[in-house]
């Protein structure tokens, strides 16, 4: 007796052709996804890029015979350039947090092959108005409860330390790639002195923070709106319930829930940070009425939840301020250096947004001065007349 032809939905898609640049890992690529094709009813015939970020990993999707489950996700990690040990760390510490992320349902760690589920395929940002905030609201509001959420689980000693030698690297990526070799402007004399200046300031300012669990990049562009959340089987690790009662709103009514990725670079550090990315993004702007609003409702819930966070919402503000200067100064160089030496030059386009972060911060707190004297030299700017973030 012939078996009838699958549904539509679980029927094999066409494969769009994969590129590879190592005909040799293209053929262990096939026979590892051959190898699990059968206990994870996969059908290997349906993969076909899914996106790539600024790394070297890329995403593959690859379709199910799973009713309910039509695809999955395939993390393609050149083992020589990416380290997925991370990657695998945080998504545990995800899912015992009580936090929506991929579950890792194989791994090559020899090759850099990894199997994932498949949060779907519309981010935050795809489905964000930036001309209606009141539309926006209740996805920040899911937005902070995952990093509630998040936060509650830190522990010390887990994670690497966000410390005075990481916030400096990072720093120094600005005057490396943006100013000297993207602007081509010599990092000497007063300059020279100013930036080194302005940044002993940052560095001090962000290292008195409490320190959490820090994503490091989150954003819209990295929350999904995910129909089939996974949070894990790690209910005796997740946080006391009276801290999760706080937060108040597990989704929206519609079913969906917003599962985060690219966390693979998540640290032990400054409280400040996540929100500071979440509301100063890298490729999203609001009006400074909307920034505060949301930052209020997740300083509130910080508090309720009994997070480290200041009493007192004006210095907390300046701290995410701050937090906020250290992450613009880094995301410019690092895209500058994504063009000049990755050959990407797509990422570039997003930099006026980045100073103009910088610059209107800067400006609004004296003892930074020097580092908005020094966007001005090499920008060609003047002084400002008003303030927004970033909408230029």
């Amino acid at each position: 007796m012939t078996a009838p032809p699958p549904p539509a939905s679980l029927a094999p898609r066409p494969a769009e052709a994969l590129l590879w640049t190592d005909p040799q890992r293209a053929e262990v690529f096939r026979g590892w996804l051959s190898g699990i094709a059968v206990a994870q009813h996969l059908l290997p015939d349906t993969v076909r890029l899914a996106s790539a970020d600024a790394s070297f990993r890329r995403y593959l999707r690859v379709d199910t015979r799973i009713p309910g489950t039509p695809t999955r996700i395939v993390m393609d990690a050149p083992p020589d350039k990416e380290n997925s040990d991370p990657f695998v760390q945080v998504a545990g510490l995800m899912a015992e947090a009580g936090v929506t992320a991929p579950q890792v349902l194989e791994w090559d760690r020899l090759n850099g092959f990894m199997l994932l589920d498949d949060l779907g395929r519309q981010t935050m940002l795809d489905v964000i108005d930036p001309a209606q905030p009141d539309a926006s609201r209740p996805l920040y509001d899911q937005a902070i409860d995952a990093l509630i959420r998040w936060q509650l689980a830190s522990k010390p000693g887990v994670l690497p330390p966000y410390d005075r030698a990481l916030l400096e690297r990072e720093l120094a990526l600005f005057p490396e790639w943006y100013i000297g070799r993207h602007r081509g402007v010599a990092i000497d004399g007063k300059l020279k002195e100013r930036l080194e200046r302005s940044f002993k300031l940052i560095v001090q300012s962000n290292l008195a923070s409490p320190s959490v669990y820090v994503h490091r990049d989150f954003m819209p562009r990295n929350l999904m709106m995910s129909v089939a959340p996974t949070l894990g089987t790690g209910v005796s690790s997740l946080p006391p319930e009276g801290a999760l009662a706080a937060l108040g709103r597990p989704g929206d009514g519609s079913g969906t829930t917003l599962g985060v990725l690219d966390f693979q670079d998540a640290v032990y550090g400054p409280i400040t940070y996540d929100i500071a990315s979440l509301m100063r993004d890298a490729f999203l702007s609001w009006d400074e009425e909307f920034v505060l609003d949301v930052t209020v409702r997740y300083w509130q819930a910080a508090r309720k939840a009994g997070l480290p966070v200041d009493e007192d919402f004006g210095a907390f503000y300046r701290a995410v301020e701050w937090m906020g200067l250290q992450r613009h100064l880094k995301v410019a160089g690092i895209f500058a250096r994504l063009t000049l030496r990755d050959g990407k030059p797509r990422y570039l386009a997003d930099t006026p947004r980045f100073i103009a972060y910088i610059r209107a911060t800067a400006s609004r707190y004296m003892e930074l001065t020097p580092l908005v004297r020094v966007i001005d030299e090499v920008e060609g700017t003047s002084a400002l007349t008003g303030f927004a973030y970033g909408r230029v």
